[in-house]
């Protein structure tokens, strides 16, 4: 019974994804954080921009630059570049959705 119920709380599209995109999604879900920082700064470097506040804009490049900077981020993308070669069309629809999420808990 007990085996039953813990199957039933365990999604089942999370059984049909291929074994790369359940990583894939596990390291994505890990780097949002970071992710969402840096589009936040993007907007902040395109406002300060278009507002001629150049010492601002340098300033907000040198932290973006930083975050592209951290061994930990690049060694887990450099995974994601290589997992997505193996990652099937059934996985796609799991994982856009993975990504709308994400992008709107960034919002």
């Amino acid at each position: 019974m007990r085996a039953l119920a813990l199957l039933l709380m365990v999604p089942f599209n999370a059984l049909a994804l291929s074994s790369a995109a359940q990583e894939f999604m596990r390291i994505t879900q890990e780097l949002a954080p970071m992710q969402c920082q840096k589009r936040q700064l993007r907007r902040q470097i395109v406002m300060a921009d278009a507002e001629q506040r150049a010492a601002d804009a340098r300033q907000l490049r040198e932290d973006f630059a930083r975050l592209d900077r951290d061994p930990k981020t690049s060694k887990l993308e450099k995974r994601l570049a290589e997992l997505e070669k193996r990652i099937t069309k059934d996985d796609l629809p799991e994982i856009n959705r993975q990504h709308v999420e994400a992008f709107y808990r960034c919002e």
